[in-house]
């Protein structure tokens, strides 16, 4: 009984083949059906490796949503030099609900030299060459998201060589935990003094003639400090034309949720505008010198998420490069077969045309020579 049930269940499925097996004796095979078979295992192979390569490839999605956290804190990682001595400048940030927070909560004041060293003048250099690249390729945002925590360090590198001079430069670095509200964190004259109605600098016993507020901003971003991740300001320098001179820079903070392979952290992107000018009250253009970093919080909330093609999506893929090169390499095999059988045909038929025999009456005979042994005599 289990020998029949077999039998049958064999039978059944043999019945059920649906790729049949054709004797090798019946095959014919031909020089020009080997060749586009290379042809296509070539093909099938070469694109295999592409879609590989592609399916082992990431891609960034980018999800928008209203920010709805109100209530923690925005963080601010600060590195600017002010080509001014430390016991001159005073940093701090105000913002809209009029809470000031002083530089001493968690920025420090270094003495430095302004001049930077011939390593330290390539490392720029080479900032330069890549925000060029980043503001003609936006794209290249996303090699940067993927590659967070793997790229080297984007700070400025410590001097590699030992100067005698006296610092003629300080040094603001560090961070600050801000409300999320709009603010403005400038560097002045004068260290920060509260004050019931705002607050106020020192700034009186600081001669006009020692103001430079010439900078370059190594490093500025919002929220968690990632490495790897190039920011817009990163690398800029002003030299100022005049003592009296004000730089000002319109920042727009985007938050920003990113979720790669390598990392998973809350940070935030931003757009910036610049401008500068002198302070001349006699010609009308009143203010204060300084850097003054003025700052908004988008509402929204932007979610960038490193995706990756399913593995059942690359089989698809596979199969349909697979069973398309085969059907098209054998359509284009029988047309190319076909139309040389057609030629070939015309051209032995003209060729037989003019070895034909003329008849006297002006008629030609078609027909061969009856060949026989007498003949071969």
């Amino acid at each position: 009984m289990r020998r029949l049930n077999r039998k049958k269940t064999l039978n059944l499925m043999r019945e059920l083949d649906a790729f049949p097996k054709v004797p090798e004796s019946y095959v014919e095979t031909s020089a020009s059906g080997g060749t586009v078979s290379l042809i296509a295992f070539t093909t099938i192979a070469f694109l295999t490796v592409m879609e590989f390569t592609v399916y082992r490839d990431t891609w960034m999605k980018y999800e928008y949503e209203v920010d709805k956290d109100f209530t923690s804190k925005l963080r601010i990682n600060i590195d600017i030099t002010v080509a001014m001595r430390c016991q001159y400048v005073g940093a701090d940030v105000l913002d809209l609900a009029e809470t000031m927070v002083a530089s001493a909560d968690g920025l420090i004041y270094e003495p430095v030299m302004f001049d930077l060293s011939p390593q330290q003048k390539e490392w720029q250099r080479m900032l330069h060459r890549i925000q060029s690249r980043l503001q003609e390729e936006h794209s290249l945002q996303d090699v940067i998201f993927k590659s967070a925590f793997k790229g080297a360090s984007t700070a400025l590198p410590p001097r590699e060589d030992n100067s005698l001079q006296s610092p003629d430069a300080c040094r603001i670095h560090g961070h600050l935990y801000v409300n999320k509200v709009a603010g403005n964190f400038h560097i002045t004259v004068g260290k920060a003094i509260p004050h019931p109605r705002g607050h106020a600098h020192l700034a009186a016993l600081v001669s006009h003639e020692s103001y430079n507020f010439s900078h370059r901003i190594d490093h500025l971003s919002f929220g968690e400090l990632i490495p790897g991740i190039i920011n817009p300001l990163d690398g800029t320098e002003k030299v100022a034309s005049d003592h009296n001179q004000m730089f000002q820079y319109f920042i727009t903070v985007v938050p920003t949720k990113l979720h790669t392979y390598k990392i998973s952290a809350e940070t935030h992107q931003f757009s910036v505008t610049e401008r500068e000018r002198v302070i001349n009250h006699a010609a009308g253009s009143h203010g204060v010198s300084g850097i003054f970093m003025k700052y908004d919080i988008s509402s929204l909330m932007v979610t960038v998420t490193e995706e990756h093609m399913p593995f059942w999506q690359f089989l698809v893929r596979l199969c349909g490069i697979i069973g398309g090169i085969f059907s098209t390499t054998g359509i284009l095999h029988g047309v190319g077969r076909f139309v040389a059988e057609v030629i070939f045909c015309r051209f032995r038929l003209g060729s037989y045309k003019s070895t034909s025999d003329p008849l006297p009456d002006g008629h030609t005979s078609n027909h061969l020579p009856l060949i026989t042994d007498n003949s071969t005599h």
